[in-house]
């Protein structure tokens, strides 16, 4: 294989964090261009640049199409406004532009099976939008149409799993009696890979497809099945317009657009003919239990990241029935204070400010812990910096980037696991503080215990965001002050 320039646009999303390393892999110069790109930078793949990008602004575009060979588009916005179609379309058209005074060879779009009636749903009638706006380039577009993925963080397979690892009873509506072709993350990434040493002058569709054609019900009955759970799956004749996004944001850590998308896309049928990719790129094809077994294996090493810090004992607390998303509440504030103080401040928690606010209930909660024999360790260390591994009371350090994130573990007794996040966001013309808690629930009893703490949370967060910045402001003053 002939290394190539690459440019992948969306790698943020949940296809491009899996890409990338496969590309950098096989040996390419791979671009990685997206709005949101510290997460990819903080990875440090080898042959792996990351540059902003924003398809809403066109000057941004330009600049990172120097020098590509070849571009991949999975590039889908999530949103739910009134203008979500405009701005799929106006996205993919700003890049077209930009594409007829590049040296671009080819185009990748990952897009979504179309149902054989015409598609109803915004999502995957933006997909299709989205594939004509970029054949209009001129440049050969190939268009790999995928249906539902299984994978570790793909939406279809963390919806399924937290409703069977939280409910006791599965009462989903009639759109799980539609059918696909689940495909195995891994089988995808083959094809999206390897379609580069296929190149074509023509514009070209493929369909995606996994081995079987099955109903995202039966997709339940095997799930439940092979995880030995208990379950009773009961489908109720409920329209899909009626499932409550307050529902799903209670029963699933999937984020709500995200899941909302994948339920609309459920209420059709969608039948793949993909012979004609399988024979220019064959492999073998997973099947759906074994899909599902490799995803729940890595999962298991979900919490081995930059996240946590690549903390051993965040590692050896984890455990398979954990929420692969985190579900998160915080408070973002701004502030004049430099980043400096924030951070000198910020290093001080636990000490003679204790938790910066409300340190009666940060103390009700420790008893509490106690009294249920938690292993509570009280105190911190006795310096002005912290660093990685120091006790703080229950918590544990388990990051630090100066000036930017302080990160701590969870210690005590409860049905999942959490961190705590302070960070600062330099923009330049000011700060952002924001403290956030993130926790991965386990089962029923780790999401009870989220919205139990919910009040606290948003009561508790706002006003430490508060106190730390008046905290910094206060240090700025007196440090102006000094000769």
């Amino acid at each position: 294989m002939t290394p190539q320039r690459i440019l992948v646009l969306g790698a943020s999303g949940y296809i491009g964090q899996n890409l990338i390393p496969y590309l950098s892999a096989q040996g390419h110069q791979v671009t990685a261009a997206a709005r949101r790109i510290e997460w990819l930078k903080e990875q440090q793949i080898p042959n792996v640049t990351c540059r902003y990008i924003d398809l809403f602004q066109p000057s941004t575009i330009p600049p990172v199409l120097n020098n590509i060979d070849v571009v991949y588009y999975l590039v889908h916005s999530m949103g739910e406004k009134a203008d979500f179609l405009r701005k799929e379309k106006e996205a993919a058209q700003n890049l077209q532009q930009a594409l007829r005074f590049s040296n671009v060879k080819q185009i990748i779009f990952l897009g979504a099976i179309q149902p054989k009636e015409g598609s109803t749903t915004q999502h995957l009638l933006a997909r299709k939008l989205t594939g004509e706006a970029l054949r209009a380039s001129g440049i050969p577009v190939t268009e790999l149409r995928a249906g539902i993925i299984i994978g570790a963080g793909s939406a279809a397979f963390e919806v399924m799993r937290d409703m069977v690892y939280s409910l006791p009873i599965l009462t989903p509506p009639r759109w799980v009696r539609s059918k696909s072709s689940p495909i195995a993350l891994e089988n995808l990434l083959v094809y999206l890979t390897e379609i580069l040493n296929h190149p074509s002058n023509e514009n070209r569709i493929f369909d995606v497809a996994g081995p079987e054609y099955i109903s995202y019900q039966n997709m339940f009955e095997r799930f439940i099945a092979i995880t030995g759970k208990k379950r009773l799956l009961i489908p109720i004749p409920f329209p899909t317009r009626l499932i409550s996004v307050y529902w799903l944001n209670m029963i699933t850590t999937v984020p709500t657009t995200t899941a909302k998308a994948l339920i609309e896309g459920l209420k059709h049928n969608l039948p793949a003919d993909s012979e004609p990719l399988q024979a220019l790129i064959p492999q073998k094809l997973i099947n759906y239990e074994e899909a599902v077994l490799t995803t729940m294996h890595k999962e298991q090493s979900a919490v081995n990241s930059a996240d946590w810090g690549y903390d051993p004992e965040a590692r050896a607390r984890w455990r398979p029935g954990y929420a692969f998303y985190p579900k998160h509440a915080g408070y973002t504030l701004r502030t004049t204070a430099s980043a400096e103080s924030i951070w000198q401040v910020m290093q001080q928690i636990g000490g003679e400010e204790g938790y910066f606010y409300a340190n009666y209930l940060w103390n009700i909660r420790g008893w509490m812990d106690d009294i249920i024999g938690g292993e509570n360790h009280y105190g911190r260390p006795d310096t002005q910096e912290l660093k990685v591994g120091d006790r703080i009371d229950s918590w544990r350090v388990i990051s630090i980037k100066p000036l930017r994130q302080l990160a701590m573990l969870f210690g005590m007794k409860a049905p999942g696991l959490g961190r705590l996040t302070l960070n600062i966001n330099d923009t330049g013309q000011y700060r952002e503080i924001d403290v956030r808690a993130w926790w991965h629930p386990a089962g029923f009893g780790g999401l009870l215990y989220w919205f139990i703490m919910m009040p606290a949370h948003l009561f508790i967060f706002k006003g430490m965001a508060k106190r730390i910045a008046f905290l910094s402001e206060q240090l700025d003053r007196q440090t102006a002050k000094k000769p």
